[in-house]
């Protein structure tokens, strides 16, 4: 708002010390930064007293894991402080007309709304149980039915999947292949001075993403399917959206089991995706690293800021000893963005590198879980792969204390990002 106020009295002519500063990007990415900070790491304090005063404390699954039993009643569902550092900024400093900005806003509150609730019944939940005088156990069947939680997660990926593929402001520009003579003559082709050079190119909607290590680094979804299935290639593209969506968002949700884990993680994840986007967005770096131009992405650096300054103000209180739990608010809401986010840079064939402590997470429960199923049918007693699911916990058994699972774990994301950039080259 604060953007298109500034915006309008620029063209009106009434300009003051400053007033143009707001049309540069890297300006509104630093306050949006500083300004997420500013809400988690003020309001935080004050979220965590109204948590506290409403008896609003996490549940703790008796496990016999290390210093559970402290982290019972620690104020939970501070997801809220996340999201409101992540709209507000945006909603001040972004374009809010791109239709980038317009769809990580809903895929935030979408996603914020769907964890609320599932934190909300398991509050009920323990209340109901206190009103009657038993004794609160949290299980796994607590909150929200899974199947409304992938209910919700479907419904975002068939949105954003549908949103991307037919809106008419989603496009990239490619590179004309051809003469000088003939780009001229053809009305779809347009010149653009990239480095002192005229460059000619035209727009595309092909739905095409890239693929890491390879020379010919674009992939397009049409040529999974024969030729004469390739009007229908919209429903493959969501299909592909709604798993990547669901996935991501539950792995954040695993991931969630130690203090500051999945926050500093997010963090980490967001930077790359936040270079990515403004990569992308800006046609001069485009050319220079040869990949696809999107006009608009680098206004969502923006919400990119805005989301790494959250996640690095909620730390503050998320850190060992946590003061504060995201919840599911926060988990999945962090999920659902980092997919989106990773899907609209055309970035999604490399969420199994850098969301690769998400994935591995996530695979240690299947494994577990399906291991421990086939050897109970086949032996009659179950059997385990780790000492324990997810993959944190199974290093909290065999005796490493949380903040060097953590620490370890952060490490291990900032490699797998580093290799993820390598990849802009690397071909």
């Amino acid at each position: 708002m604060l953007y298109h106020l500034f915006h309008w009295l620029n063209e009106e002519g009434y300009r003051f010390p400053g007033s143009r500063l707001f049309e540069f990007t890297t300006f509104r990415v630093l306050l949006g930064i500083l300004m997420s900070l500013f809400i988690t790491t003020y309001y935080g304090k004050k979220l965590i007293k109204f948590l506290q005063k409403k008896q609003i404390g996490e549940s703790i699954r008796e496990e016999g894991l290390a210093g559970q039993e402290s982290k019972a009643g620690t104020p939970t569902m501070g997801g809220l402080i996340i999201i409101l550092a992540i709209v507000i900024p945006t909603l001040l400093l972004a374009d809010l007309t791109e239709i980038y900005v317009q769809v990580m806003l809903v895929s935030t509150i979408w996603m914020g709304a769907i964890g609320f609730i599932d934190d909300y019944l398991k509050l009920r939940g323990k209340r109901l149980a206190q009103q009657k005088g038993e004794v609160y156990k949290k299980t796994g069947k607590d909150g929200l039915a899974g199947w409304f939680k992938i209910l919700g997660q479907v419904g975002l990926g068939i949105l954003v999947g549908a949103t991307l593929y037919f809106n008419s402001d989603v496009k990239i520009w490619r590179e004309y292949i051809g003469s000088k003579e003939t780009a001229k003559m053809d009305p779809k082709v347009f010149p653009k001075m990239v480095n002192g050079d005229t460059i000619y190119f035209v727009e595309s909607k092909l739905p095409v993403t890239t693929i890491p290590f390879v020379k010919d680094h674009e992939f397009n979804y049409s040529k999974l399917l024969p030729a004469s299935w390739r009007d229908y290639t919209w429903i493959l593209y969501i299909l592909v959206v709604i798993f990547i969506i669901t996935a991501v968002s539950n792995g954040s949700n695993l991931t969630d089991g130690l203090d500051g884990l999945a926050t500093g993680t997010s963090a980490i994840i967001g930077s790359l995706l936040g270079i990515f986007a403004y990569a992308s967005g800006n046609l001069v770096f485009a050319d220079y690293l040869n990949i696809m131009y999107i006009p608009g992405l680098s206004e969502l650096s923006i919400y990119i800021a805005a989301l790494i300054g959250a996640c690095i103000g909620f730390l503050w209180y998320n850190s060992y000893p946590a003061q504060m739990f995201m919840g599911d608010t926060g988990s999945l809401t962090l999920g659902g963005i980092i997919a989106s986010l990773a899907i609209i840079v055309h970035k999604e064939l490399l969420i199994p590198i850098f969301c690769g402590i998400f994935f591995v997470e996530s695979l240690s429960v299947m494994l577990q879980v399906g291991y421990f199923k086939y050897t109970r049918k086949k032996y009659g007693t179950g059997r385990r792969v780790f000492l324990k699911a997810p993959l944190h916990h199974h290093y909290q058994v065999k005796g490493y204390h949380e903040v060097k699972i953590v620490t370890r774990f952060w490490i291990v994301t900032v490699l797998l990002v580093l290799l993820s950039i390598v990849t802009l080259k690397l071909r």
